[in-house]
């Protein structure tokens, strides 16, 4: 019998989890995708190493290896006591004139996100917007919003508060719900992309002609992630239930850096 629990992560900073760095002429390093809705995501492995080396740190290593297992190598195999899930998207920061920012998510994404964290709120329809949120008005009280891919009609006016976690620096007036199948697309738009090059090390230039480009789920996305406790006592931050944690890679050129929130039985 597992208790449960979840986490929220809150990216203060672009968040790269995928490919690694490397020197290779043309390397693009993209980040993990959900393979349905082809939206970022975090692996359970990158969130329980996350955990575990910080736990590490504070604690030593009999706690470490009560909560999370002995380490790979060791003599005595023991099961973890805390397990984790893949974190997925919640909501997606998108630039939109006039806002200048929206949150984007879909049905989807939101399903999981009700089964995660309990939401009681009935699952909002696709195309549906805060009440508040502002856009040109269209045909039959319908609001329309522009991208930069084109313009999105709202079908739907409803409150989406309750579909957002607590403490989230988000606006509960900027919520859109899109279908799953333009999710995609509008994750794309959505990316943070930078080029990086190497320069030699005398002198401030190219060397040899290496680049690399570099995508990112851009800083306010919100993701959530299950946990699953064989038993309760799992303290990661000590008395409190929220902390500033780095995921991911790049975190020397200022990647990574989040917010994580916990949530559930503890």
């Amino acid at each position: 019998m597992y208790h449960k629990a979840y986490g929220i992560i809150e990216t203060l900073a672009p968040l790269h989890v995928g490919a690694s760095a490397g020197e290779e002429t043309g390397n693009l390093n993209l980040i993990f995708r959900d393979q349905y809705t082809q939206t970022g995501l975090i692996p359970g492995s990158s969130i329980r190493g996350r955990f575990r080396a910080d736990m590490r740190q504070q604690s030593g290593s009999d706690s470490t290896q009560q909560w999370y297992g002995s380490d790979a190598g060791s003599t005595e195999i023991s099961e973890a006591l805390v397990k984790f899930e893949y974190a997925s998207l919640v909501w997606l920061p998108v630039f939109c004139p006039g806002q200048p920012v929206v949150w984007v998510s879909c049905p989807r994404l939101l399903r999981r996100y009700q089964m995660v964290a309990g939401i009681d709120a009935p699952l909002p329809k696709p195309y549906s917007g805060s009440k508040n949120l502002q856009g040109r008005q269209g045909q039959g009280n319908r609001k329309i919003l522009f991208f930069n891919l084109g313009f999105l009609e709202l079908e739907h006016s409803v409150d989406l508060s309750p579909w957002l976690p607590a403490n989230s620096e988000a606006s509960a007036e900027r919520l859109v719900v899109v279908g799953d199948g333009d999710i995609a697309m509008i994750h794309d738009m959505a990316l943070y992309r930078q080029s990086r090059v190497k320069l030699a090390d005398d002198q401030k230039k190219v060397d040899g002609g290496a680049f690399f480009n570099v995508e990112a789920l851009p800083e306010g996305s919100i993701l959530v992630f299950p946990i699953a406790l064989r038993q309760t006592g799992w303290q990661p931050f000590g008395t409190e239930l929220s902390s500033d944690m780095y995921f991911g890679g790049l975190e020397s050129v200022g990647f990574g850096r989040c917010r994580v929130n916990l949530g559930g039985d503890f």
